[in-house]
């Protein structure tokens, strides 16, 4: 079983909060449904909550997280809220059933429910305390309610598709596309029939389902505007968090319904917390790190992390729907509609940090790869041959592959461990593999090792009983100030999970990655299909660097300017001509009053950075750069 991921700890423990305590503000980035769900099994526990790490909130929700999940137990929460999320992924692959039933017949659905059981990308995320299977289950059954009610034109059905809205925006914030969707559905269908009357009453469903929605929303939250009680305020503030995102169009439109109060304000704040997350997060596409998303990101993922079965019965949908009815044309508008207008939106985000943000296309493709499925079945002995394999060889992949769904590629792509040379991130690595590192080290009676870990801060490898020496992670050094002290060389079995690797969490990518070299070196095997170990002696200069320049950064706050010189001087020793050491050496001087010398490190940073890394000169190494140069030819010291 996998372990706790990146995002499991904070998810729980902010569900119990909000239901012990009406508090919305330790992990307003997420609607609370899935949460609070997750979270009623442990009323009866009565967990421990930890003491306020009086850090700023977001950073609060990791560490007061960690310790609420592991100080009561880990797994005596973890699996009683992960058996609630799993019925989100059953829920759906019953939904799939009887929509493929209801609508095309009894074989087409159980087609469908059998491919869609074993795909890698529902099995990987459907029994984690995440959000994106349980937004895949509403939405879908939402627009198949839809369908119902355009079809009998039945309150019921409305009154469904109305309930099923408000659930779905606030079991993720990318539900708010579900409005559009219906809307979109409600002309496409009124323009089929070619009357002005299915229009009206569609738009006037359409409103009926808006207003459910947001109420729906405001009793999630308490039906109160306030995140907390006693006016506790979120942080960061929603004007200040809003007014900083990139898109001021956007922030002009939060800062409006934040005015007039349309939206409770944590509703509010996670709604700007996605557009910050799109501008800032980076993005790894085909063995590269790009400072912003890609538009062929999710294209390419889709390829990549689809089966190959379900990617040819979708190429064969032409001759299974060579010739349809009124009735199936309706279907087929309701099955396709959402797809292609949910794909268009998300492939236009920059929001690229994993395939599991496609998951709400994934119930309506398989509904029509059932139908394909069985209609070639009904072709001749040539065809049915053809729909046996696919379907066996569905069932096949997803079996080879388990338990590691997580890294799950295809065999046209070569497979799960290829899968790094173009995606990473939740694609293949995020932090779930500490059971089976445990289980590896035990049984290979390791006791030397080092260890860089994707999650390590929201999970530790002690959390696990992993008592490796710890390397750097972006996260880790800088965000959650773990403690590490790292040589220049390493040795020992070396441990390097896959994210940090190809330097999405680790660093800026490429030549700003302290373990780059490790890219093109033979490990000594591959855990999980996302952790990489080595065994050896290995130089890692920018990784002690990168410890130094924090250590350093730590001195010279402490006011002991020279301390904090002396060890970025040796830093640059370590590790010569990369841009963050000259950047923090510059610093350093800087802080003793060496001025000319200051300036020449921040040039130096400067022409290394566009040397190596152009494309980030907007990020945070550019601005840091331009900011000493100022300083340095200013008349006070300034930092």
């Amino acid at each position: 079983m996998y372990s706790a991921n990146w995002d499991e700890a904070h998810h729980l423990y902010d569900g119990y909060r909000i239901l012990t305590e009406r508090d919305y503000r330790a992990n307003a980035e997420v609607p609370p449904l899935v949460k609070v769900l997750a979270a009623l099994p442990l009323v009866r526990l009565h967990p421990a909550m930890p003491a306020p790490e009086g850090n700023s909130r977001e950073l609060s929700a990791f560490l007061e997280g960690r310790t609420f999940l592991f100080q009561n137990g880990g797994d005596r929460l973890l699996i009683p809220a992960r058996l609630v999320c799993t019925l989100f992924p059953l829920t759906l692959a019953l939904l799939v059933f009887f929509t493929g039933r209801s609508l095309f017949g009894a074989g087409a659905g159980l087609m469908g429910l059998l491919l869609f059981t074993f795909d890698p990308l529902v099995l990987a995320h459907g029994t984690l305390i995440s959000t994106d299977v349980p937004c895949a289950c509403l939405m879908f059954a939402t627009v198949m309610a839809g369908l119902e009610w355009a079809r009998q034109r039945h309150v019921v059905w409305l009154c469904l598709t109305a309930l099923l809205t408000g659930l779905t925006l606030v079991t993720k914030f990318t539900g708010v596309l579900l409005l559009p969707i219906l809307l979109v559905l409600v002309v496409a269908e009124a323009w089929r029939e070619r009357s002005r009357a299915t229009l009206w009453r569609g738009l006037g469903g359409w409103c009926l389902v808006a207003l459910t929605g947001w109420v729906t929303v405001w009793a999630f939250y308490g039906f109160r505007y306030a995140p907390a009680g006693a006016g506790l305020p979120i942080s960061p503030t929603l004007a200040t968090y809003a007014a900083s995102i990139h898109g001021k169009g956007t922030a002009g439109l939060l800062l409006f319904l934040a005015r007039f109060r349309v939206l409770p304000e944590a509703f509010l704040w996670g709604l700007a917390d996605t557009k910050h997350k799109e501008w800032d997060y980076l993005a790894y596409m085909l063995g590269h790190v790009y400072r912003h998303g890609r538009a062929g990101y999710f294209p390419l993922a889709f390829l990549i992390k689809s089966t190959l079965p379900f990617l040819a019965l979708l190429a064969l949908a032409p001759i299974a729907f060579r010739s349809s009815g009124r009735r199936e044309k309706q279907a087929l508008l309701f099955l396709l509609l959402p797809v292609v207008f949910y794909f268009l939106v998300i492939t236009s985000s920059r929001f690229d940090i994993g395939a599991r943000h496609m998951m709400p296309i994934y119930p309506f493709l398989y509904v029509l790869a059932g139908v394909v499925c069985w209609r070639l079945s009904q072709r001749g002995p040539m065809w049915m041959g053809v729909a046996a394999l696919l379907a066996l060889c569905q069932v096949g992949t997803s079996l080879r592959v388990a338990p590691a769904y997580m890294a799950y590629g295809n065999e046209a792509m070569g497979g799960p461990l290829a899968v790094r040379r173009y995606l990473s991130d939740s694609n293949v690595d995020w932090g779930q593999q500490l059971k089976t590192v445990r289980a590896y080290l035990d049984d290979n009676h390791v006791q030397d090792c080092w260890f860089a870990y994707f999650a390590d801060g929201a999970v530790q490898p002690q959390d696990y009983g992993i008592q490796c020496k710890r390397l750097p992670t972006r996260s880790g050094l800088w965000w959650f100030q773990l403690p590490m002290d790292v040589p220049p060389t390493i040795r020992g079995t070396v441990l390097i999970s896959e994210s940090v690797l190809e330097g999405v969490e680790s660093g800026d990518g490429d030549a700003l990655n302290p373990f780059e070299a490790f890219r093109t070196l033979k490990p000594k095997t591959i855990l999980q299909d996302g952790v990489y170990v080595y065994e050896g002696e290995f130089p890692v200069p920018l990784a002690s660097a990168w410890v130094s320049i924090r250590r350093s950064s730590e001195l010279s706050k402490a006011g002991l300017p020279n301390e904090a010189l002396a060890v970025m001087q040796t830093a640059e020793q370590t590790a010569p001509g990369v841009a963050p050491v000259e950047l923090a050496l510059g610093w350093a001087l800087l802080a003793v009053g060496r001025k000319s010398e200051a300036a020449a490190h921040f040039v130096a940073a400067q022409h290394l950075l566009q040397e190596q890394r152009p494309d980030l000169q907007g990020a945070e190494l550019g601005p840091s750069i331009e900011n000493g140069m100022r300083a340095a030819a200013a008349n006070g010291p300034g930092r």
